[in-house]
């Protein structure tokens, strides 16, 4: 088990939408540069398909809205097209394909530089509703009492219905030290709950380590950094020195992060040219598959668990879906998020832009993540008496079944 020659690798700017610190988060955007403008050959081709009869309804709508609507003079031909594109976009009725009129394409620009200030929870989609993936560690919406799966209602009085991830996200974000009032409804609760959350600025926590038992070695991974591969080749070397042979890895409440990080620490436990992940684009090109790096420092002894919910990922789901369909863990908890999509940003003109999924992440066994997420192989549900007393059922729950093995 030789940690000390696994090389640094650096991970490629590689992350998704939706997180409310508000920064692009969990294994699903690239940020190009490409302007439309310079894929003339697409616009002919796509256009050309459009007949001048189909396009007439819009501008029947156009003209009647121009001359009917009793404030048309306050909206300008620019926010009309802009409002055109969006609609567009929303057409394919997916939550991550996004049109970015100036306003909103800068604050996006600011979240995935991290020039920011937010409640540090990721949002996504669930079933067309606005719902928590995750608060982070020690956020303040973490300590405003914000959980996995509680539904975003409203923000600041304006009903999030319709409302998309990236645009909950800017009404989200803000000044350090200014607060947001969020209505939230809870999962399986009946009334929701209104917080008033005051922003920070979001340190995103990386990873901690424990150990269980005297026997069984915890880490804990609260996101998926740059810098993850160097602290989980450290905490791997940890658990080699320590003697131990069980280990389990705690990706509950990980929205996920750099792609490159997940690669990395599958490679940890996955023979050279095993499969990690495939990127799918469908019919727009050849899939892209990530391969096992061949680290494979482990041996047959090794006894290895994941932990996994509702908060679990995109990044987190790649890196569980990996070792679990590779045979080299289990995971316990409950289902994971189902994020599996790939963004890619697109600059339309020079103050807007268009996010757009271009492909889906698919588990070595084709199982399309987006879809509804992992399955655990030992499910276990915390009791509302045990989150009350403080007990961690799935903790429990690992514990006792790395004990019940020799």
């Amino acid at each position: 088990m030789n940690i000390n020659n696994i090389s640094n690798k650096t991970a490629n700017i590689i992350f998704a939408v939706a997180i409310a610190l508000a920064l692009g988060f969990g294994a699903g955007m690239y940020v190009q540069s490409k302007n439309a403008s310079t894929s003339s050959d697409l616009h002919v081709s796509e256009t050309s398909k459009i007949t001048d009869a189909q396009f007439q309804p819009f501008w029947d709508s156009w003209n009647i809205l121009s001359q009917k609507y009793v404030a048309a003079a306050s909206t300008t031909d620019q926010q009309k097209i802009y409002g055109s594109i969006k609609g567009l976009a929303s057409s394919f009725g997916d939550p991550y394909t996004v049109f970015f009129p100036p306003a909103q394409a800068k604050i996006f620009q600011d979240d995935i530089s991290g020039n920011f200030g937010g409640v540090g929870m990721e949002i996504g989609m669930k079933n067309n509703q606005l719902v928590v993936v995750s608060p982070l560690k020690d956020s303040p919406a973490a300590r405003a009492g914000v959980l996995s799966g509680d539904f975003v209602l409203s923000i600041d009085g304006t009903s999030t219905a319709d409302m998309s991830v990236d645009e909950a996200v800017s009404h989200i974000r803000g000044p350090q030290g200014t607060k947001v009032k969020i209505l939230f409804l809870p999962k399986d609760a009946q009334k929701p709950i209104e917080r008033i959350i005051t922003r920070d600025i979001i340190k995103i926590p990386t990873l901690d380590t424990e150990t269980k038992d005297t026997n069984i070695s915890v880490i804990k991974l609260y996101s998926f950094t740059s810098q993850s591969p160097d602290l989980f080749r450290t905490a791997l070397r940890q658990f080699v020195n320590s003697g131990n042979h069980k280990l389990i890895i705690d990706l509950r409440g990980n929205p996920g992060g750099y792609l490159d990080a997940a690669w990395d620490m599958a490679s940890f436990f996955l023979p050279i040219g095993k499969v990690v992940v495939t990127e799918d684009f469908g019919t727009h090109g050849s899939p892209n598959v990530f391969r096992s790096k061949g680290y494979n420092v482990f041996n047959s002894s090794l006894q290895l668990l994941i932990l996994v919910d509702g908060g679990s990922a995109s990044a987190s789901e790649i890196l569980a879906g990996a070792l679990q369909e590779n045979g080299v863990a289990k995971l316990v908890g409950s289902k994971t998020f189902g994020k599996g999509s790939v963004q890619e940003l697109v600059s339309i003109t020079p103050d807007t832009s268009l996010k757009v999924t271009i492909a889906r992440w698919l588990t070595p066994n084709g199982h399309n993540l987006s879809h509804d997420g992992l399955d655990p192989d030992y499910p276990v549900t915390p009791s509302d008496s045990d989150m009350k007393a403080g007990k961690d059922a799935v903790m429990n729950k690992a514990v006792e079944i790395l004990n019940a093995k020799p």
